[in-house]
């Protein structure tokens, strides 16, 4: 993922829990399954950027390409 894995975490643990979702709540409204929600929470590498996005759109938020920079971790 282009977005450090970190702020994608938190972004959607944050989100989920401000609204009072469960992740099984959190997969149904976003189409996607209970176990990509734990995978995505969890910071598993090899979760599908086409649906971190679906889950990022519930939040008003989408993942994209981010420019590394020499101060940026690769």
């Amino acid at each position: 993922m282009a977005q450090k894995t970190s702020e994608i975490i938190d972004l959607v643990k944050n989100k989920r829990e401000q609204l009072g979702l469960t992740q099984k709540d959190l997969a149904e409204r976003a189409g996607v399954g209970l176990r990509f929600v734990r995978d995505l929470e969890q910071g598993k590498e090899s979760v599908q950027l086409n649906k971190v996005n679906q889950v990022l759109k519930l939040f008003g938020y989408k993942a994209g390409p981010i420019k590394i920079t020499d101060r940026d971790e690769l």
